[in-house]
Order: structure tokens, then C-alpha cells, then sequence
């Protein structure tokens, strides 16, 4: 008489120690599927629950995973694993393929292409190059063996800046289509609500509220008053809940990390108009600096200069790392001058060369 298909039921996908010797039995530690007259464990470790990195750099996510087929014949040959990395997205039914491998076949997706590779065939863990800004999220590492599976997420975290912005036009006038190409547009991204709450906790305070990478629109209070949701309220990050993207227009907060290339003031025999200004800078090999390479070069290299300085979207503003008297005196921050008009010739300029 045939055995009967059984599935039996698993305690986790996750391990509790380090042991991945073969007297690690403990039940927990495994999924066990029965079928027919096969059975098969496996286990799966994320050393690392988050990577931290840098736009530019290589980060490795970590997956391990243990497997061990129980033939019940000497001849059977044991099932391959196919192991399966995904990003996960703020729609959780959306997932974005990144990579797939099944014994000494591999593949990669979309803009991972050519930048993805698993190094260790006992090793579900991927090495990502180049990051990008697009690269910071969620991941998700799947092993498979017949109908069995386990799975682990993994956080790649960059090392950045969040900063407000909103165009020339003024304050609440982007739809989130349009903060998502305004954030791009210096050279940055539209930021996720964990790298809002962690510039919070670092003393971000802005009473301007922005949308943010899920859609919602929020701002950061660490110091409670009456415009900025009351007086007698306690600090956090105050929240307008998820809007519409195509009717309702805010700020955007956006985030940058480091960039490939110097950011530097150019020194100029005179002040310069806008147009002055690119030309100056294509002049000297570069071009004119973008508000997020700006940010960039104040938050990650400590870059400071008192002097205002046209940027590429036609604002003015100038980095402070050291407060000093006639220069951001009370705190380190990118000093916000205005939209002046572009044919006043009365500041400097930043530049951005690509190395």
C-alpha cells in the first residue's frame, strides 16, 4: 500500500546558536517535510539583520543556511537548493527580483544586473557593487528544497543625510510624482520613514511637513510649539497619514549618501549671476553643484564655508560644520539663503566634479 503524502509542521526559519554541527538536532532549528517515504531539513541563519554601507562601496548581505537530504535509498540523489533574493517594498505585494541561483546557474534582475554575485556554493549570502542610492531597503533571503523553504530579511542601510526641500515655486507645491523628481533632480532620493525617524533622533527639527518614500507625508519635531502641532505636545515625528499622490502637494524629504567626486567653492575674481555661475563651473571642469552633493559633502566630510554660493537649482545656500559668529552661529547646518533672482550678481558658487 502507498505511504500516504504527509507535511509535517515547522518551528522556525530561524537559528538560535551558532551550531551548525551534526549534533545540532534540535527540532526548532529545522523544517521537516515528509513525503511519501523522503525527508528533508533545513535551517537558515541571518548573522547580520543590517548592513550598513555607502553609495559607491560593495556590502554583503548574509545568509547561511543548512541543509542535509535524508535518502531513504542509497542511490537517491539529493534535490538541489535554490536559493532566492528579493527587495521588499513599502507594497507588500510588490516585490522586486534581485537575484536567483539554482546549483551553478545564476541570474540577476533589472538594475542588479552585472552587480550581484554569490561567492560560496555553502552560502546563501550575495556581495552587491556599486550601491546606489536605489539599493538602501529590505531583502529577503529564500532557500528552497522541493517544497520546502526558509526565509530571512535583511536591512542594507546607507550612510547619508535626510534634508527638507521644496523648489522656487515655495512651500506645498509638489504632488509626490513631483518630490519624487525633485529629490532626484538633487541627486538624492525621496527618503523612507526609518531614515526620517533616525535624522529625528540625531536633532532634526522641521515644521514643514514632506512626503515621504511610502507615500505618506510627515515632519520631525524635537521641539514642540505652537505651529509645529502645540506647544504641549511631546517630540516625535508628526504624521499626516498616507495622501493622495496626484492631488495633494507638500515639501519632500530627501536622502542623499556620498558621492563619487569633489564638491568644492570655486574661487571666483567676482560674484557671479546664475548664469555666471554653470559657466564658471563648466569652465573649471566641473559643473555646478547639486543641493543633495551639497548635504552630502557637509554631513559625511565635514565640508564648511561661510560663503553663499549659487546651486544647480537656482537656490543659494552655504554648509556650516564649525558654528561661529556671522556663520550659523548657534548650530552646524546648510545656511538656506533664498531663490534670489538669477540676475543678481552677488554670490559665489559651488561646483561637483565627477573623479
Amino acid at each position: 500500500m502507498m505511504t500516504p503524502l504527509l507535511l509535517l509542521v515547522l518551528v522556525s526559519g530561524c537559528w538560535a546558536d551558532s551550531d551548525f554541527g551534526q549534533n545540532s538536532t534540535d527540532p526548532k532549528y529545522f523544517r521537516t517535510v515528509y513525503i511519501a517515504d523522503k525527508e528533508s531539513r533545513l535551517g537558515i541563519k541571518i548573522d547580520q539583520p543590517k548592513v550598513v554601507s555607502y553609495r559607491g562601496s560593495n556590502a554583503t548581505l548574509p545568509c547561511k543556511f543548512y541543509y542535509k537530504p535524508v535518502p531513504v535509498h542509497a542511490v537517491q540523489t539529493p534535490l538541489k537548493v535554490r536559493i532566492k533574493w528579493t527587495k521588499l517594498t513599502s507594497d507588500y505585494l510588490k516585490q522586486i527580483d534581485v537575484f536567483v541561483s539554482l546549483g551553478n546557474n545564476w541570474k540577476s534582475f533589472g538594475n542588479y544586473q552585472g552587480r550581484v554575485f554569490r561567492e560560496n556554493e555553502n552560502d546563501a549570502s550575495i556581495t552587491i557593487t556599486d550601491l546606489t542610492l536605489e539599493d538602501y531597503g529590505n531583502y529577503k533571503c529564500e532557500v528552497i528544497e522541493g517544497l520546502d523553504d526558509v526565509t530571512g530579511t535583511v536591512l542594507l542601510d546607507l550612510q547619508g543625510v535626510v534634508f527638507p526641500y521644496f523648489p522656487r515655486l515655495g512651500r506645498y507645491y509638489m504632488n509626490f510624482i513631483e518630490a519624487q523628481k525633485a529629490c532626484e533632480d538633487q541627486d538624492a532620493i525621496v527618503a523612507s520613514f526609518e531614515q526620517l525617524y533616525d535624522a529625528w533622533r540625531a536633532g532634526m527639527d522641521w515644521c514643514n511637513a514632506g512626503w515621504l518614500s511610502d507615500g505618506s507625508v510627515q515632519y520631525p519635531i524635537t521641539k514642540p510649539r505652537e505651529p509645529c502641532g502645540g506647544r504641549n505636545t511631546v517630540p516625535g515625528i508628526r504624521s499626516y497619514g498616507y495622501r493622495d499622490h496626484v492631488k495633494d502637494k507638500y515639501d519632500v524629504f530627501c536622502f542623499t549618501s556620498n558621492h563619487k567626486g569633489r564638491f568644492y567653492y570655486l574661487i571666483h575674481f567676482r560674484k557671479l549671476t546664475y548664469g555666471e555661475a554653470v559657466q564658471a563651473c563648466i569652465k573649471d571642469g566641473s559643473r555646478i553643484a547639486k543641493v543633495g552633493q551639497m548635504y552630502a559633502a557637509w554631513k559625511l566630510l565635514g565640508y564648511d564655508r561661510c560663503d553663499a554660493g549659487w546651486l544647480a537649482d537656482g537656490s543659494v545656500r552655504y554648509p556650516i560644520s564649525r558654528p561661529r559668529k556671522r556663520c550659523s552661529e548657534s548650530e552646524a547646518a546648510v545656511r538656506f539663503a533664498g531663490f534670489p533672482d538669477k540676475k543678481h550678481r552677488l554670490y559665489g558658487v559651488y561646483c561637483f566634479r565627477n573623479n
